[in-house]
């Protein structure tokens, strides 16, 4: 009876291996075209907030700014999901132990929200860094190995959260731009990691669309070094993020390191303006790194100004690093047959206006980036979803209660 048995067995598995090289490759249950991130934060509470109820609920925060139809607005304008940032970390937090389980019943009642407009959408797990505000962040759930095992379960739970809507209208992403391996010239440590997410959001939600993406903020050359094959799923939407030329797209953001907080002014493309125009703008520049940069920065930062700037001078140089992210991202599913439609840009913007400064991005060039990073995703049969509803790379609305302007919507809709 053993020898039988034993022999079923390896009937079984030999029949199960033949099936999956006969049978179709599936696709993800979850598809997508257009999207639009919503927004994080709005007022930021402090981590010691956290065990407020009107502080932190409903959350997202957005919940408390957009109602219904705020929502069917989006729908009409010509997207058909959005792309729904949750940051995980009041779910790590002792501070909302008492609200934990209305935590992840609101973010329940907000995927619904979005449903019932007649839109889809992804739930994006989306750590952002520590501060004075909050204790825990993408930093910490990298380096601390407890605090990335709460990590993995909070996902867990997320998923099981998730796991009975219609696997049609809902997908789960649960790393937003994984800050690892960006020093590293193999895989790194994230596929291990990856793998470690996606067993969790797996085991509790067997039907949803999982999101997945490469290390070091998801950028395309990360992605194409994961083998997908290590994931045994075919229900996977891949994703990467681009924000090139970063020169442009993020002018006086000031949590992007010590180098771009100086640069605004630069049109998109450098060509829109007269060669004249663009070198007052860059002068004026080096004004500022030279009156207010750290001395012994100062020559480092403008040689890095000029070096960024000779990168993207001409429009060939532009298109080629634009195109560039798209190209290797091709090669690689081409390179392991995933289609298509199973790719996304998860985000990709270019700022409006940094918190705190009065310089407004002209919503020209914004539309312009915008339009141009649509085509390439288009043309190449990708899934997009721009960066964001509001804040600083806001499309809908600015700051305070104000809106933005309409150029970039007016794009989306042209579309139709």
């Amino acid at each position: 009876m053993a020898v039988l048995t034993a022999m079923i067995k390896t009937l079984m598995a030999a029949l199960l291996v033949l099936a999956a090289l006969v049978m179709p490759a599936q696709t993800a249950s979850f598809s997508m075209k257009r999207g639009l991130n919503l927004d994080q934060w709005t007022t930021w509470p402090g981590e010691d907030k956290w065990s407020d109820p009107q502080a932190i609920l409903p959350y997202p925060e957005w919940r408390k700014f957009l109602n219904d139809d705020d929502l069917k607005a989006l729908k009409r304008a010509g997207f058909d999901f959005l792309r729904m940032p949750v940051d995980p970390s009041p779910f790590l937090s002792g501070e909302t132990l008492a609200l934990r389980d209305g935590l992840y019943a609101s973010v329940l009642d907000s995927v619904r929200m979005v449903n019932r407009a007649g839109l889809k959408v992804v739930v994006d797990m989306h750590l952002i860094p520590s501060g004075s505000s909050r204790k825990i962040g993408m930093g910490e759930v990298m380096e601390d190995p407890k605090t990335f095992e709460a990590y993995v379960e909070m996902v867990r739970r997320m998923a099981r959260t998730l796991a009975d809507e219609d696997p049609r209208q809902v997908a789960f992403e649960p790393m937003n731009e994984p800050v690892i391996d960006c020093d590293a010239d193999g895989t790194g440590l994230w596929p291990e990691r990856q793998q470690r997410l996606f067993a969790a959001a797996r085991s509790s939600a067997t039907k949803l669309t999982l999101i997945l993406t490469g290390a070091c903020y998801s950028n395309a050359t990360s992605l194409a070094k994961i083998d997908p094959k290590a994931i045994p799923d075919d229900n996977i939407i891949w994703t990467f993020h681009s924000y090139d030329p970063f020169l442009l797209t993020h002018q006086g953001a000031t949590w992007a390191g010590d180098f771009i907080p100086y640069v605004t002014g630069l049109p998109y493309p450098l060509s829109a303006v007269p060669r004249a125009q663009l070198e007052a703008a860059l002068d004026t520049i080096r004004a500022r790194i030279k009156a207010e940069a750290p001395w012994a920065r100062q020559s480092g930062l403008l040689a890095y100004l000029d070096e960024q700037v000779a990168s993207i001078d001409t429009n060939e140089k532009l298109l080629g690093m634009m195109d560039a992210p798209f190209a290797r991202v091709e090669a690689w599913a081409k390179a392991n047959g995933i289609k298509p439609e199973n790719i996304t840009l998860g985000e990709f913007g270019m700022i409006r206006q940094e918190y705190g400064n009065p310089y407004v991005m002209p919503a020209e060039y914004r539309a312009a980036y915008v339009r141009d990073m649509i085509g390439r995703a288009e043309a190449h049969g990708f899934a997009w979803s721009v960066w964001s509803y509001g804040g600083a790379f806001g499309i809908v609305d600015a700051f305070d209660g104000e809106k933005a302007e309409p150029d970039v919507m007016d794009v989306v809709k042209s579309l139709h």
